[in-house]
């Protein structure tokens, strides 16, 4: 039996909308991937806690979230 292979490309056709908003450490820049920890603070604000593996460098980020209105 044949063995069949796909060819995925390296170039996305269009960037991933996450990948632009994680950020890089600021102390030696590189990138990160996941937060550490996060926490719902209150009415559509989430804090994230990131800890760069590299030079163990940590900072907090806030995001404020639309909320969903369901009908």
């Amino acid at each position: 039996m044949p063995a069949l292979a796909e060819v995925l490309s390296t170039v996305a056709s269009r960037p991933d909308p996450r990948g632009s908003d994680l950020p890089t450490c600021p102390v030696c820049a590189d990138s990160m991937v996941a937060a550490e920890a996060s926490a719902y603070l209150h009415d559509n604000l989430i804090s994230y806690l990131w800890t760069c593996d590299t030079c163990g460098y940590g900072f907090v980020t806030k995001h404020a979230v639309k909320p969903i209105v369901c009908n």
